[in-house]
């Protein structure tokens, strides 16, 4: 009897200690899983796909064009895309924030860095619609300016962001120049502000009928550089229409390739040359090529697609050295007409190693 006992006592402990260890393992697995399908403070950038300009999407030409002579276009001027992951009420998994980290093609960016705080998902829809409604019809405007026709523009004052020039521009107020240079723009509009730095500067406008000189201020923005603390909106009148088709896709990054697309099919000939040309950038009425976010992303898309050559905003050549993909050249511009011949130049099959260049990585 005593054996049984003794062995029976001895026997407990070591079934006690089995299941503590395995206690002690199921406690940190479980926290882990649990960790990885947390919400993350950050957003993940992929690439997205590149869509012909001159070409269709889901059967329907990008865009149309009528009042005017058009003609036939060949060859690809693609728009590139990003995906963005996570952020607002939409926020990626620790785990999909792991998984990213672990691709050299994605980039993971804070939340607030792209979002201010307690945005949602439908609001930033919502802008990127408008942002790319506004491109759209910027893109008319810088390809009509590149040919020389002729229309209307007026660029108005839309709204406060701060309060830092309330009281000196109006809501309404139609942009005549800054400091005694016309207003073209709004990408040439925001260049002035940034070329003058810390002085303030002197707007002109136009309100109830009279052209008013009035100071300005501006303040440093992280994302922005120097700013007005004002919204801007544009109101344009076309000798001719463009209808867009192009859904789920938003933001004012296509603006310049949407720019010679519509160039390309305003002007006799072919200036592709039947090649593979990808690019990015926002545009303005006066043709200043701006830069714009996700810009890595967007060239492995664009290789991806096929392209051999790539236009890039002069602006964004810092943040594409070292992520070039091998073949693919990159090809610096500030405005459409450098542009429209670097296309040329391309199309013709000239030597494009005298273009402005993105130094390779």
């Amino acid at each position: 009897m005593g054996e049984t006992s003794n062995a029976a006592a001895s026997g407990a402990p070591r079934g006690n200690r089995r299941n503590l260890k395995s206690l002690s393992l199921t406690v940190p697995i479980v926290i882990g899983a649990i960790a990885l399908i947390l919400p993350s403070p950050y957003v993940i950038e992929s690439p997205g796909p590149a869509l012909n300009t001159i070409g269709q999407y889901e059967g329907k030409d990008l865009f149309t064009i009528s009042g005017h002579e058009t003609y036939p276009a060949e060859g690809n001027l693609d728009m590139t895309t990003v995906y963005v992951a996570g952020g607002t009420d939409r926020q990626a998994t620790t785990a999909e924030v792991i998984n990213a980290w672990a691709n050299p093609q994605y980039d993971i960016q804070p939340e607030d860095y792209v979002y201010p705080r307690g945005t949602l998902q439908d609001e930033v829809n919502e802008e990127n619609e408008l942002a790319m409604t506004d491109s759209q019809q910027d893109s008319i405007a810088a390809a009509l300016s590149a040919l020389d026709i002729s229309f209307e523009q007026e660029i108005k004052v839309a709204g406060f962001a701060t309060d830092l020039n309330k009281g000196s521009v109006e809501e309404g107020d139609i942009l005549v120049a800054i400091n005694g240079v016309p207003v073209t723009g709004t990408e040439q509009f925001r260049q002035e502000i940034q070329d003058r730095g810390e002085a303030d500067s002197e707007l002109t406008v136009r309100r109830d009928g009279s052209e008013v000189k009035v100071p300005i201020k501006t303040e440093v923005s992280p994302e922005n550089g120097r700013v007005m603390g004002i919204y801007l909106g544009t109101s344009y009148t076309f000798p001719l229409s463009v209808d867009f088709a192009l859904d789920n896709v938003g933001g004012p990054s296509a603006g310049m390739m949407f720019a010679l697309g519509i160039y390309d099919k305003l002007t006799p000939g072919s200036i592709t040359g039947g090649k593979h040309i990808a690019g990015t950038g926002t545009i303005d009425a006066g043709g200043q090529v701006g830069a714009i976010g996700g810009i890595a992303q967007k060239l492995v898309g664009a290789q991806d697609s096929g392209a051999e050559y790539f236009l890039a905003p002069a602006d964004n050549c810092a943040d594409v050295l070292g992520r070039i993909p091998n073949g693919l050249q990159v090809i610096k511009v500030s405005t459409l007409d450098e542009a429209i011949d670097a296309v040329k130049t391309i199309g013709a099959g000239e030597d494009t190693s005298q273009l402005p260049q993105c130094t390779a990585n």
